[in-house]
């Protein structure tokens, strides 16, 4: 694995280093070992599967209220999508801002999003699907979500959804916490 910084403080694009033969390839997606050496904390205690059936289906932006904030590492394994973290945190000097990256099987990478920070993605193809491992399991008292088009962030999304949850998208726009 190769670890890219990103603009935003502790957002990371992984970029994965298949070994190919005559069978296919093999790729380690997950090293507890790399990410320590990479300076990520990264401990899994939690897997999801997010199956998209239509593009430009618009998810997020979600975070975790402290305490029970948690990072993720977010993997399209089908599909293509524009991936995106939002940095809420007060103290970081990449606060408000936002990074985006397109993820797809052949593109070979992951994001990882520390917690603290949004995230949301829009899928570009029909049947995309999305694996993130995340370090603290889902609470739902602690749930919480910014607008996807809130103007504080001006995200340049590379489309418009089409498919918006209604929770998703009565968010509130971003405000102190």
């Amino acid at each position: 694995m190769r670890f890219i910084e990103t603009p935003l403080e502790g957002v990371a694009l992984i970029e994965l280093e298949p070994f190919s033969d005559e069978r296919g390839s093999f790729s380690r997606v997950f090293c507890d070992d790399e990410f320590t050496r990479a300076g990520i904390a990264m401990h899994v205690r939690q897997a999801n599967l997010s199956r998209n059936p239509h593009a430009l289906t618009l998810r997020g932006l979600h975070y975790q209220k402290a305490p029970h904030g948690e990072s993720k590492l977010v993997q399209c394994i089908h599909g293509r999508i524009f991936d995106v973290a939002v940095d809420l945190r007060p103290h970081s000097p990449s606060y408000q801002r936002w990074f985006g990256t397109e993820l797809a099987p052949d593109l070979r990478r992951m994001l990882f999003i520390p917690d603290g920070c949004a995230h949301g993605f829009l899928t570009l193809e029909d049947a995309s699907d999305v694996i993130y491992l995340v370090d603290q399991p889902y609470n739902p008292v602690a749930e919480r979500g910014v607008r996807w088009n809130d103007p504080t962030f001006d995200i340049a999304w590379p489309a418009t959804p089409r498919i918006l949850s209604s929770r998703d998208g009565s968010h509130p726009d971003f405000g102190p916490a």
